[in-house]
């Protein structure tokens, strides 16, 4: 984007160059069950790298609080991405100090070095700014590459930029295009999808999406307080009965903004929680006393994929159903597989993101096909609730 330093505007040669990168990967047993993360930072690495820099990574791991927690020592990481680079990863011991000023000092054009997890240190959390100062140190130029961290304010990812001329990364500007063409300025009808389970973390998100877009869809299970807010009766479902005044709220500020918002009018309903129980789709009007709703039904559906073939960007956050189980992940599957062919056909620029929406994108095996799938979860969001993101108002020009 014009509004951020990208790698095109600096010469990298022989530069010691600091990149903030998310390596915050899912370990079980020692190993690395994710690489998705690693593998959307290899694109950076490789042309400072290419390019002669000198590659410091700054990465964090888990939450050690400010204390050394060898369980969260980043390693182990440095390993799996020297097998993805194809070529020696080295590791300092700590992010700060002696240790890896020495192997700074020794590094050749083109390395690449991982500094140990920033959080062991509480100055980290603490955006101190000595510490930044001392982070900063260690490179000429400061390169940010993981969005996902962009709504901490941390040394590592908003103090550092006060000591060095900062950049975006190909990884980070590829998000920041993206959510740019997302919400920032969208290409119109633009309809959002949000789902999940409750109301009450997606109060901000729902207050900004209906001032910004055409459509807002809700499901999941937030949608079962916006029925209950209407007067139906929703049976047995997962239901946050006490903010059915704040459902009502945002309708009226929908409507006042002259936003469509799209609630279910047919659902799939079953008396258990399970995969495969038997199940019925029924009127939202007509919910049994002992049954909860699980999915959308074909009608709501049906309504999503029109509004879907109407807009030229969809923003997507959330399952509209119980996914992860059988039969109840039709109306995510349908919805999604529709919007991933109008994605392929250009018709649509389709933004999504966050954990629940990435997996339920996989599920239904179109997560390649959208335009831009975030890994960011609180960073992503934070972005739809229209907040600043203070690693990423650090990057402006």
């Amino acid at each position: 984007m014009t509004l951020f330093k990208t790698l095109d505007d600096v010469d990298l040669a022989g530069k010691r160059v600091l990149v903030r990168v998310d390596l915050n990967v899912p370990m079980q047993d020692g190993r690395i069950s994710d690489t998705t993360r690693i593998d959307r930072v290899l694109p950076t690495i490789r042309e400072i790298a290419g390019k002669g820099g000198k590659v410091i990574l700054l990465a964090h791991f888990g939450r050690p609080k400010g204390k050394v927690d060898k369980a969260q020592s980043l390693e182990p990481v440095a390993e799996a991405l020297s097998d993805k680079l194809g070529k020696p990863v080295g590791f300092a011991e700590d992010c700060v100090g002696p240790i890896p000023e020495g192997i700074v000092a020794n590094m050749a054009d083109g390395d690449v070095l991982l500094l140990e997890n920033t959080r062991f240190h509480p100055e980290e959390e603490q955006n101190d700014d000595s510490f930044a100062a001392k982070l900063a140190s260690l490179g000429d130029l400061y390169v940010d590459d993981a969005f996902s961290a962009a709504h901490r304010a941390h040394a590592s990812t908003e103090g550092i930029t006060h000591h060095l001329p900062s950049y975006a990364g190909r990884a980070m500007q590829a998000e920041l295009d993206a959510l740019e063409k997302g919400l920032g300025d969208p290409a119109r009808p633009v309809v959002a999808i949000v789902g999940g389970a409750k109301v009450s973390s997606k109060i901000d998100l729902l207050s900004n999406l209906v001032t910004k877009v055409n459509c807002l869809v809700i499901g999941g299970g937030m949608a079962n307080t916006f029925l209950a807010a209407l007067g139906k009766d929703v049976g047995k479902s997962l239901c946050e009965h006490d903010l059915t005044d704040t459902a009502r709220s945002i309708l009226k500020s929908a409507e006042g903004s002259g936003c469509v918002v799209l609630l279910p009018v047919d659902a799939v309903v079953a008396r258990e929680f399970k995969a495969n129980a038997p199940s019925e789709t029924v009127s939202v009007d007509k919910v049994p006393d002992d049954a909860m709703i699980l999915d959308l039904g074909p009608a709501s559906t049906g309504q999503i994929k029109e509004w879907i073939s109407k807009a030229r960007t969809l923003v997507w956050n959330g399952p509209l159903g119980a996914f992860e189980i059988a039969p109840f992940d039709t109306a995510t599957v349908a919805a999604a597989k529709h919007a991933a062919e109008r994605t392929r056909n250009a018709h649509l620029v389709s933004v999504a993101g966050g954990g629940d929406t990435v997996s339920a994108l996989n599920h239904a095996g179109v997560v390649d096909e959208f335009t831009y799938v975030s890994t960011a979860g609180g960073a992503f969001l934070e972005w739809m609730e229209g907040k600043p993101l203070p690693g990423v108002d650090a990057l402006k020009a």
